[in-house]
């Protein structure tokens, strides 16, 4: 399991690399650990995902809490 700072790096690098990706590059690559992983156009979803696990494990290495779940019927 990586420590926060290596978390919060990766993520930075994830966001730079998705927005680039909206901004019209044809591939960007995310470094994850000792290993590389290339995205296109097509995989920005799967980018999305990896940018929210990681914002879900810092949160939860932070101690960061959600705010409640509002419900209304």
């Amino acid at each position: 399991m990586a420590d926060l700072a290596t978390l919060r790096t990766r993520l930075a690098e994830a966001e730079d690399a998705l927005h680039r990706l909206h901004m019209g590059e044809m591939e960007v690559r995310v470094a994850t650990g000792s290993k590389a992983v290339e995205y296109g156009p097509a995989d920005a979803g799967k980018l999305e995902r990896y940018i929210a696990s990681l914002r879900s494990e810092i949160d939860r290495l932070s101690g960061a809490r959600r705010g409640p779940i509002l419900m209304s019927f």
